[in-house]
């Protein structure tokens, strides 16, 4: 009957222990999209940004060019 007793108190206090891990999990994912869905990432940035797609040439690439660049820069 005592260990009986003792399992079934062991199963509680695990059953309790996961429930309140799961349920700090949940607030804190919570917390988090609260944090950052009022995060604008695409905003323009400010101050001295550069454009980063600028080329330092103006010529026109063709379509075989820029898919052969695509593939030698492994991207």
């Amino acid at each position: 009957m005592k260990s009986w007793l003792s399992m079934a108190f062991q199963t509680i206090k695990v059953f309790v222990i996961f429930t309140g891990c799961t349920i700090l999990f949940y607030y804190g994912i919570m917390w988090l999209n609260e944090e950052y869905q009022d995060y604008h990432r695409y905003d323009e940035p400010k101050g001295a940004a550069v454009k980063v797609s600028a080329s330092g040439t103006d010529e026109d690439r063709s379509l075989l060019d820029r898919l052969i660049l695509f593939y030698l820069n492994g991207e």
